[in-house]
């Protein structure tokens, strides 16, 4: 009985961890659209008065026809008899299209933690059946049933999500268990701080390209139809950033894809020199600013998905490239090393990293101090991406930097068993 009840405790600790990070994960979108919504309207309000009257007008009536949409309207209302009536319509209409993206994406996130986020807690949670058991086996010994009532009543009383809190029942006989769960959840909150520092890094990289479109779309509203060069400013602007917003999207699907086990790998034997020659000959055709040089090795064969591979190389060189400056080398090499696995990498002599940056690179979203500064920064998810392709061919990496020296990323693959 008493292993059953600890094996319900992990169940009822997993579903308690999901519900209330789904249930701050919808609350956190819905803040989120509703300060997004009110400031776009905001924004556009004060922009419209100003650009008819020529300043904010404080001491004003104002009204907002919402319905019907057809029809929306912004009518201000001067002391001095002036009325401004602006259609609004459009700039509805662009706000709705924009929430509804945003709507999609969080409604994605939001059903995956509620499909998967249990199942996922109790995987994490697995070594406490295992406790549990050897809980259970304790019991013959020299426990008796105040001693498990109390660890039962710690258990219960624990918040998954609060840093400070702990099992101390101060018992030595109950000492080792302790600790095991402690260290559980430990484990259990830094995931937790992780999903939500992900979730929010993900709402701040959608809110930029939507406020980039909104402000161009706006201006474009206001007066710019007649200005040919601001027309086509616009337009480069908002379809540039519509491209970074379909990128991050595609890269948050992938990845989510890849974690949850629904992408799967295509397995074939192939060479790895021909690999990274094709990767080069398109770097060489793509990007005419830096120059590259592949520096080959014997005839080396390889067994993986070679779409996932070649999508990694280009990771690394595009990376290579961002913080590379012009007519600079990035180095490509195929090799074995001394333990006979097969690698290939990328070398350049960019900006560098510190070393402490080089223990988070693979992170989502991650930008060195260095790399912030750089007008083409990315999403920050290649180098995720390239991890998990990395760590589903059971290879792994080598990063050495160095600050304003290079970069030089390695890529291990297992040999063919």
């Amino acid at each position: 009985m008493n292993r059953k009840n600890k094996t319900k405790n992990v169940t009822s600790i997993a579903i308690k961890l999901n519900s209330i990070f789904v249930r701050d994960l919808f609350l956190k979108f819905l803040i989120i659209d509703i300060c997004i919504v009110i400031g776009f309207i905001g924004v556009w309000c004060i922009e419209s008065e100003t650009s008819f009257y020529g300043e904010f007008v404080k001491n004003a009536e104002r009204s907002f026809n919402f319905y019907p949409i057809e029809t929306a309207n912004y009518k201000v209302l001067w002391d001095n008899g002036k009325v401004m009536i602006k259609e609004a319509t459009t700039f509805l209409n662009l706000l709705i299209k924009a929430i509804s993206a945003i709507g999609v994406i969080e409604a994605v996130m939001l059903l995956k933690q509620i499909i998967f986020g249990t199942s996922q807690n109790r995987r994490v949670l697995k070594p406490l059946n295992e406790i549990a058991e050897a809980a259970s086996r304790l019991s013959d010994i020299a426990f008796n049933e105040q001693k498990f009532q109390s660890l039962e009543d710690a258990i219960s009383k624990i918040t998954p999500t609060t840093s400070d809190e702990r099992i101390h029942i101060g018992d030595s006989e109950l000492q080792g268990l302790e600790e095991a769960i402690n260290n559980l959840l430990d484990k259990m909150r830094d995931s937790y701080r992780q999903q939500a520092r992900f979730v929010s890094d993900a709402s701040h990289e959608l809110r930029t390209p939507i406020s980039v479109i909104q402000g161009y779309a706006n201006m474009l509203d206001r007066w710019g139809k007649d200005d040919a060069e601001v027309l086509e400013e616009s337009i480069a602007a908002i379809k540039s950033e519509s491209e970074n917003m379909k990128n991050l999207v595609e890269q948050l699907l992938f990845l989510a894809r890849g974690i949850n086990g629904k992408t799967q790998l295509n397995l074939i034997e192939f060479s790895l020199n021909d690999m990274m020659k094709e990767v080069l000959e398109e770097s060489k055709m793509i990007d005419k600013d830096h120059i590259y040089r592949y520096i080959d090795s014997e005839n080396i064969n390889v067994y993986g998905d070679i779409s996932l591979l070649k999508q990694t190389a280009r990771i690394l060189i595009e990376n290579a490239a961002k913080y590379t400056d012009k007519d600079e080398y990035i180095i490509l090499r195929t090799g074995k090393n001394n333990k006979g696995e097969p690698y290939f990498s990328v070398q350049d002599n960019g900006i560098g990293m510190d070393e402490k940056d080089v223990l988070h690179i693979f992170e989502r979203f991650f930008r060195a101090d260095t790399a912030r500064v750089r007008k083409d920064g990315g999403t920050g998810l290649g180098l995720s991406i390239a991890k998990w392709i990395i760590d589903s061919h059971k290879g792994y990496f080598s990063v050495l930097s160095r600050k304003e020296i290079g970069t030089r990323i390695t890529v291990f693959l297992p040999e063919r068993q």
